[in-house]
């Protein structure tokens, strides 16, 4: 009942395990909680481009003192996610009250605010559409189902592949990222984002994968986590170096870390946006939404 709910704002120091313990418990492959998947919170937490700053801006919503709700941004206020349990669904208008209130921004003169949803949760569509939103932007989800084999793909000759247990050099990972992402060929020096990425507490180096190319270079990197609780595993980040493009090599190592998490028990892995994913495999199961909103 309302009377027993409580609203607060976010503590990083002190709430962090607990939303992820919340976001692992209500889980559904059917709706995603929004894709606001535990791996993609703590993902967020330690990534660069993660606006600690204004954490506080996050709402928390508990019932007799249990965490039943949540409206939080991944990585800067602008866009956000509602999510509650499903006995909860209740508190939603509430929860976008706060949001527009907290985690809008100010754009050409006018508030706006975007907010994330599945394509199957029909509620917060309604919802959205109601309170003036429009949908602006839709991408698929696409998950690679154990049942199927895997990819038998070989390395070309002097490739390697490693774990980040077997070797962590965090400035050949930063110049792959830098690389792999596109932003150019001379990478800065901020090593420490790197350092930062790997201080998450359900990061994996046993299951992040590297394959180094004969110079030593680390041609390609994937990340790879495993959630024990709905045996699934969460790729997060791959990115292949241009000059070593083409060459399998992604397909190679997100197959590895595939490959261990299924070991773990895993039944299946979330994948990326680009057509990569479905051409080694990997099936659309719904889309992820962005709809937004000027006033």
């Amino acid at each position: 009942m309302k009377q027993n709910i409580h609203k607060r704002r976010y503590r990083l120091l002190v709430d962090f395990a607990k939303v992820h313990r919340f976001l692992t418990e209500i889980y559904s492959l059917d709706t995603l909680n929004s894709y606001l998947l535990p791996q993609f919170f703590e993902y967020a937490h330690t990534h660069p481009f993660f606006n600690h700053k204004l954490t506080h801006r996050i709402w928390l919503w508990e019932d007799n003192g249990k965490l039943v709700g949540i409206a939080c941004y991944e990585m800067d206020v602008g866009e956000s996610f509602l999510v509650t349990d499903r006995d909860h669904a209740f508190l939603l208008p509430e929860m976008l009250e706060f949001a527009e209130k907290d985690l809008s921004v100010i754009k050409n003169g006018k508030l706006t605010l975007s907010v994330w949803v599945t394509d199957k949760e029909t509620d917060k569509i309604d919802l959205l559409s109601r309170n003036g939103y429009k949908k602006v932007y839709t991408e698929p989800v696409r998950i690679f189902s154990y049942d199927k084999p895997f990819l038998d793909i070989k390395v070309p000759d002097g490739y390697t592949i490693i774990s980040l247990e077997d070797e962590n050099d965090y400035k050949k990972i930063h110049e792959c990222l830098w690389k792999g992402f596109d932003h150019g060929d001379n990478p800065d020096d901020d090593i420490d984002c790197r350092i930062h990425m790997q201080s998450g507490p359900n990061f994996r180096k046993d299951l992040t994968t590297v394959i180094k190319a004969p110079n030593g270079d680390y041609a390609c990197f994937a990340g790879m986590w495993f959630d024990e609780k709905n045996k699934y595993a969460y790729l997060e980040p791959l990115a292949t170096v241009p000059r070593y493009r083409r060459m399998g090599l992604a397909t190679a190592a997100l197959t590895v870390g595939m490959k261990k998490t299924k070991e773990l028990g895993a039944t299946y892995c979330f994948g990326g946006v680009p057509d990569f994913y479905t051409a080694i495999g990997f099936e659309t199961i719904c889309h992820r939404e962005m709809w937004k909103k000027e006033w």
